[in-house]
């Protein structure tokens, strides 16, 4: 499994032969930049050595790009339904040709792997939203896949579904990491069983599982609808999506704790805090 790490030191390719620093001035957005054979060749010549330097950040640059897709899922259909006063709105996109698509954040807001995800102070019912992210390059080529915590106001959504906004990006409301593992290592991405536990004082408080072998859309599909309208010279990360959602009886609280494994793609774990903080 080839994979990309961000750490205080720099970029790095991982791999069973070892670790390797990319040159220094190396970021994503330059890596995203190329065709996906070249990154590949690219990832391919780093000499390794034996040790990550550092611990890893989130894989983004600070100019990163960070979308989403909703209601991919059935359950999240189902979830959204329930939650909303408008609920036909998510029975209509679930089925539509066009999928829902929404902006997510930037990478220099992005936490990284056990940096704290945040609640939203004026908010009752928050949620983590486990999902296999696809990074893309500027050519629209899936050549990567992470783990995303798209953690979400259920609250505020289910108000009105136009409080989107502020249900899904506010600070705190999105992880990602621990790495970028590359296209080539996933042997079918539509197989992958997801994981997510909230801990909390300790011990476990509630926990689900999905697999994306219950994605309703293609992901290649969902970078195309993404990229029909506009370009990304620096790449992309695209969540594509959750069906493991607490139900009304659980809301993250401070202290509490989320872990979120892909298989083949990593573990992903961050504390929670409530309100604005730094």
């Amino acid at each position: 499994m080839t994979s990309l790490v961000k750490t205080a030191a720099g970029w790095c390719v991982r791999d069973a032969a070892g670790t390797g620093l990319l040159p220094e001035g190396t970021t994503l957005g330059s890596l995203l930049a190329l065709p996906a054979d070249e990154l590949a060749a690219r990832a391919a010549a780093v000499p390794r050595s034996s040790a990550v330097p550092g611990a890893p950040l989130a894989p983004v640059d600070d100019d990163t790009e960070v979308w989403a897709a909703g209601v991919t899922y059935e359950v999240s259909r189902a979830a959204r339904m329930e939650e909303s006063g408008d609920a036909d709105v998510y029975a209509r996109v679930y089925e539509a040709e066009r999928p829902e698509l929404f902006f997510k954040t930037v990478g220099r807001r992005v936490r990284g792997p056990g940096e704290a995800i945040g609640v939203r102070a004026d908010s009752t019912w928050d949620v983590p939203e486990p999902e296999l992210a696809v990074v893309a390059n500027a050519a629209g080529e899936i050549v990567g896949y992470t783990v995303v915590n798209d953690v979400s106001s259920r609250s505020i959504e289910g108000e009105n579904p136009l409080y989107l906004p502020q249900a899904k990006s506010y600070r705190g409301s999105c992880a990602a990491g621990p790495e970028i593992v590359l296209a080539d290592a996933v042997a079918d991405p539509y197989t992958l069983a997801i994981t997510v536990r909230i801990d909390r004082a300790g011990a476990p408080l509630w926990s689900g599982e999905t697999t994306t072998a219950r994605l309703h859309r293609k992901l290649p599909d969902l970078v195309a609808a993404l990229y029909r309208a506009d370009f990304y010279p620096r790449g992309v990360v695209l969540a594509t999506g959750t069906s493991a959602v607490p139900g009304p009886d659980v809301t993250l609280e401070a202290g509490d704790e989320v872990t979120i494994s892909i298989d083949s793609v990593g573990t992903l774990r961050n504390p929670v805090r409530r309100g604005l903080f730094a």
